[in-house]
């Protein structure tokens, strides 16, 4: 439906996962990680958050504002073949107990809780190397998609093209 306005629930959801990008995008500045919002996978996925750190290590981050988005994702675990290190980026006001269980891979993935401000990593994100091919395409795709980004905001005719 075009123009259909999208519901009061959806919308504050879309708006506090903003925050929580903002905040962790904050926190990784910090820590010369940069990112990508909403970034597109060859696995027909899309990373919440996609970065890249000082030492060419890819990361991603799926950001959960609600628990039912929470409890109800199954596709998480596609994104563990196109990163380094993977983490959860929490709103503060979610309850974390279940991140703890076998389910959420306490082992391999990673955990911050953040708001609009900033973050903090509760639990590290261990590293898992991608093999070398694979984090080249990968690192290659994401700089590619973030120069395409920003030419766009530059000359927005370009849009058209991509």
């Amino acid at each position: 439906m075009t123009g259909a306005a999208i519901p009061a629930t959806a919308d504050a959801e879309l708006k506090a996962a903003q925050a929580v990008a903002r905040g962790i995008c904050r926190l990784f500045a910090r820590n010369d990680i940069w990112c990508l919002a909403e970034m597109p996978l060859r696995s027909n996925r899309r990373a919440d958050l996609m970065g890249i750190d000082a030492k060419g290590h890819l990361v991603i981050v799926e950001i959960k504002v609600s628990k039912a988005d929470l409890l109800g994702d199954a596709k998480w675990p596609d994104y563990l073949d196109h990163c380094d290190r993977f983490y959860w980026g929490l709103a503060a006001h979610l309850d974390r107990a279940c991140m703890e269980t076998e389910a959420f891979r306490p082992d391999r993935c990673g955990l911050i809780v953040a708001d609009g401000y900033d973050a903090e990593i509760l639990r590290p994100a261990p590293t898992v190397p991608l093999n070398a091919a694979r984090r080249k395409a990968e690192v290659e795709r994401l700089a590619r998609a973030a120069l395409r980004r920003q030419q766009g905001f530059i000359d927005p005719g370009l849009a058209a093209w991509s």
